[in-house]
Parts: C-alpha cells; sequence; structure tokens
C-alpha cells in the first residue's frame, strides 16, 4: 500500500478539516430533543484522516474545525470544547481499532465502538464539565433554565442527571451512528484519492 507523504498528509488534514468546518455550521435540530442539542455532519471528515491518514490527523481535524469556530461562538466556547473532547473520542476510538486490522469490519466496530464511547463521554464530560459551565457562565448559576429546555420535552425530567442520561447519551449516539454511516456511503472512493492511488 502507498504510503502517505508527509506533506501529503498535512495537506488533506487541512483540506479535511476546512471541509468538518463548514460542515459545522450545517446544523440542524430534532423535534424530540432540546434545541441546543444539534446534528452535524462535521465529524466524518474526522473520520476520513482517521481511516485514510492516522488517529491524530482525525482529532487534528477535529482540534482545527473547533479552533475555526471560536470567534462565532455564542457558547462562551464551552460548546467548542465539548465538541472536541466528544469528537475526538469518536474518531481516535474508531482510527485506533480500524489501524489494528484494516477491514470493513473493523471500520464497522470502530465506528460502533467510538460512537458508543463518545456518548458515554458525553454523560460525564456534560453532567461533570460542560453543564456546570453553561450554568455559571450563560444562566447566572441557576440550573433551572437548561432543565426546563428539557422538562418542555419530557415533563418528569428534574435534574442534570436526568437530563444527560435521557437526551445527551441517545443523542450523541445517534449523532455518531449518522457520521458512520456517511463515512461508509464515502470512504471507499474517496480514500484512493487521499493516500494518492489515483
Amino acid at each position: 500500500m502507498k504510503r502517505v507523504s508527509k506533506t501529503r498528509t498535512i495537506v488533506i488534514t487541512a483540506l479535511l478539516a476546512a471541509i468538518s468546518s463548514v460542515l459545522m455550521y450545517l446544523n440542524f435540530a430534532l423535534p424530540f430533543a432540546p434545541a441546543y442539542l444539534k446534528i452535524d455532519f462535521s465529524d466524518f471528515p474526522a473520520l476520513l484522516a482517521s481511516f485514510s491518514l492516522n488517529p491524530v490527523c482525525g482529532m487534528v481535524v477535529c482540534l482545527i474545525k473547533n479552533l475555526i469556530s471560536l470567534p462565532a461562538s455564542n457558547t462562551q466556547f464551552v460548546g467548542e470544547i465539548s465538541n472536541f473532547i466528544l469528537s475526538s473520542t469518536f474518531v481516535m476510538t474508531a482510527g485506533f481499532i480500524y489501524r489494528r486490522h484494516k477491514s470493513k469490519k473493523s471500520a464497522l466496530v470502530g465506528c460502533l465502538v467510538g460512537a458508543f464511547a463518545m456518548s458515554v463521554m458525553a454523560v460525564f464530560s456534560n453532567y461533570f464539565v460542560v453543564y456546570p459551565a453553561y450554568v455559571r457562565l450563560m444562566f447566572g448559576g441557576s440550573e433551572a433554565p437548561l432543565i426546563g429546555m428539557s422538562s418542555a420535552l419530557i415533563p418528569w425530567i428534574d435534574s442534570i442527571l436526568k437530563v444527560v442520561l435521557v437526551f445527551n447519551f441517545p443523542f450523541t449516539l445517534l449523532k455518531g451512528i449518522i457520521n458512520a454511516l456517511i463515512t461508509f456511503a464515502v470512504y471507499k472512493r474517496i480514500s484512493p484519492i487521499i493516500k494518492g492511488n489515483k
């Protein structure tokens, strides 16, 4: 298999990061989740980098897309930090599993395990870091507005823990699976171009 040169790796990583940055802005909410949880497709270029180049390149794509979005942040940078943590967990996990045995099956296993790992990370990072930061920086120390957005959809949600378990975990898992499916749909065609085999 043709080895990707260092220069090509840098160029392709930068290109995928640019695509990922654009896709990050093309997001949408779902009717069964709080409006601040949005689906976007920005992880699939990072997955392409992780599979075609290496997991570190995938993580770099995640970093660059969030750095680019910082000037337009409306979350006091908390959302970008959260996105980087979760996306990196996803693409690094998937990439390392794929690199152990490069096959369609291992790529699928990597994506599924990566999506699950990202969802578990979403529970811990949101409960211990992200939501406390939102509460302090954006809601004046009160959890009520954050819980209220969730309880408007499911009345028995009355705590941050219930928010992360009922909404963040399944939402993040769904987002990971969607990005994985897109990656599977285009990877076979794009991989040879990334690696310079075409």
